[in-house]
C-alpha cells in the first residue's frame, strides 16, 4: 500500500493500481445489481398483488423472509470468505443471487415466490459484505471511507434501475408479464464473475493472516464473533445496522404503494419519483464518504440519521399532493439522506473487526440488521391497519433511527485506523479464546 498524497474525493482512485481499480468496479457493479434486484421486488408489490392474487401483508412477508434468509446467507458467506478467500466467495454469491432473481420471474403462486425469494436472499445477503471486505482491505486507511462510499453509491443507482424496471419497463408489457421481465433482467450480474480472479485478488493483509493461522494449525469458527472479546462489537454493530436499515426500509419499501394509494398516482409516475429520489442518493453517498474520512464514522451516522428523519417527515406529510414540481426536489433531498446513511457501513465494519474474522463479523452485523429490519417491513402494513400508511412508515422510521444512534455513542471511532488483527485487538492470551482447532467450531 503506497502512501497517499491526494486527499480529494477520487484521489485514492488516481493512485490505485490496476488490480484495485478492477476490484472496485466489479464490487461496485455487483452492488448496483444486488441493490436493484432487492428493491425491484418492493417496487413491484402493487403489480404482484394483482397478478398473484396476494395481499399487501403477504407481499411484506415475502420481503421479510428474504431478509431473514439474507442474514443467514450473509453470516455463512462471510465465514466462508474468511476460510477460503474473499474473491472466490464473491464469485459464488454473485452467481447465486443472479440465478434466483431470474427464477423469481417464473413464480405462479405466493408459496413459489416465497421459496424463490428466500433462496435468493441467501446469496443477496453475502454479496455486499464479501465485496466490501475484499476492497476495504486494499485501500489506504485515509481513503477507506471514500472508496467504499463510492461503492455504496451504487445502491441508489441500483434503486434507480429497479424503479425503471418496475415502472416504465413493466408498464410496457402486459401486467402479468411486465413484472416477470423485471426479474428476468436480474440474471445479468452473473457476467461479473469473469472479472474476479479468485485468490490472486485477495489483499495481502488477508493472505498474511490466513498464512499465520495455517502455520499454527488454527482457524476461526462460525461462533468466533460471539466470543467475549468481540461480542460487544458484534452486538453494537448489528444494532447500528438494524436501526439504519429498519428506518430506511420502513419508508423506502412502501413509497410506490404510498404514492399510488395516498397520493393517487399511477404506478409509472410513482416509479419515476423513486428514480429521482435515487439520484439524490448518489450525491448523499459520496458526501457521506468524504465527510466520514474527515469527521469520523460515528458523527456522519448521526448527521445523516437525523437528516433522514426530518426529510422523510417533510416528504410524507407535507401538503404536496401530486405536485411534481415540489415532490421532485424534496424527494432528491430525502434520497440524499436515505441512501447516504449507508455509505459508512463498509469502512466502519471493516475497521471494527479483526482480519481473521472480518468477513463473518461484517457480514453478520450488516445482515442481522437487515433481518431485523424485515420486522420493520412487516410491521408497516400491520400498523397501517390502525393509522394511515404514511404515519406507519414515519413512525417506524423514527424508531429505527433511535436504535441507530445508541451504538454511535458506545462504539470506538475508527476513521484513519489501520486494520486490526486478533493480536492487535485482544492480545495473545485472548487470541486463544477467539480461534479454534483446525476442525473449526
Amino acid at each position: 500500500m503506497k502512501a497517499s498524497t491526494d486527499r480529494s474525493l477520487f484521489g485514492w482512485y488516481r493512485e490505485a493500481d490496476g488490480k484495485t481499480r478492477r476490484v472496485f468496479w466489479t464490487c461496485g457493479a455487483g452492488w448496483i445489481m444486488d441493490a436493484a434486484d432487492a428493491q425491484v421486488f418492493q417496487y413491484l408489490i402493487p403489480l404482484l398483488i394483482t397478478s398473484l392474487g396476494i395481499t399487501l401483508t403477504e407481499a411484506g412477508s415475502i420481503a421479510s423472509a428474504s431478509y431473514f434468509a439474507a442474514a443467514i446467507g450473509g453470516w455463512l458467506g462471510g465465514w466462508l470468505c474468511d476460510r477460503f478467500g474473499r474473491a472466490r466467495i464473491l464469485q459464488i454469491t454473485i452467481l447465486w443471487f443472479s440465478v434466483f432473481s431470474f427464477l423469481s420471474g417464473f413464480a405462479q403462486t405466493y408459496e413459489q415466490m416465497l421459496l424463490v425469494r428466500v433462496l435468493h436472499g441467501i446469496g443477496f445477503g453475502a454479496e455486499w459484505a464479501v465485496g466490501a471486505v475484499l476492497l476495504g482491505e486494499m485501500i489506504n486507511p485515509k481513503h477507506r471511507g471514500k472508496a467504499l462510499g463510492a461503492v455504496q453509491a451504487g445502491a441508489p443507482v441500483g434503486s434507480a434501475i429497479a424503479a425503471i424496471l418496475a415502472g416504465p419497463v413493466a408498464a410496457s408489457f402486459d401486467p402479468d408479464i411486465g413484472w416477470r421481465v423485471a426479474f428476468w433482467v436480474g440474471l445479468a450480474p452473473a457476467l461479473l464473475i469473469f472479472f474476479i480472479r479468485r485468490g490472486s485478488d485477495d489483499a495481502d493483509v488477508y493472505k498474511q493472516a490466513r498464512a499465520k493461522l495455517k502455520a499454527e494449525n488454527r482457524t476461526t469458527g462460525l461462533g468466533a464473533i460471539f466470543s467475549p472479546k468481540v461480542l460487544w462489537i458484534t452486538a453494537l454493530a448489528s444494532l447500528l445496522s438494524l436501526g439504519v436499515q429498519g428506518a430506511a426500509y420502513s419508508v423506502a419499501n412502501y413509497l410506490t404503494t404510498f404514492m399510488t394509494v395516498e397520493r393517487g398516482m399511477t404506478q409509472s409516475v410513482a416509479g419515476y419519483l423513486v428514480l429521482i429520489n435515487s439520484l439524490g442518493g448518489i450525491l448523499g453517498c459520496l458526501t457521506n464518504s468524504y465527510i466520514s474520512d474527515i469527521a469520523g464514522r460515528r458523527k456522519v451516522f448521526r448527521i445523516f440519521g437525523l437528516g433522514f428523519v426530518i426529510m422523510a417527515s417533510v416528504y410524507l406529510f407535507g401538503p404536496w399532493g401530486d405536485n411534481l414540481w415540489l415532490l421532485v426536489p424534496i424527494g432528491m433531498v430525502y434520497g440524499f439522506f436515505q441512501f447516504g446513511m449507508y455509505a459508512s457501513f463498509g469502512p466502519y465494519f471493516t475497521e471494527l473487526f479483526p482480519t481473521e474474522m472480518r468477513g463473518s463479523g461484517q457480514a453478520f452485523a450488516y445482515n442481522s440488521g437487515r433481518a431485523g429490519a424485515a420486522l420493520f417491513i412487516l410491521a408497516v402494513p400491520l400498523l397501517a391497519t390502525l393509522i394511515p400508511l404514511s404515519a406507519a412508515m414515519a413512525t417506524l422510521g423514527i424508531v429505527g433511527i433511535a436504535c441507530a444512534l445508541i451504538p454511535t455513542l458506545l462504539l470506538p471511532e475508527t476513521a484513519g485506523r489501520a486494520l486490526l488483527s486478533l493480536d492487535d485487538l485482544a492480545g495473545k492470551d485472548a487470541r486463544e479464546d477467539l480461534v479454534s482447532g483446525s476442525s473449526g467450531t
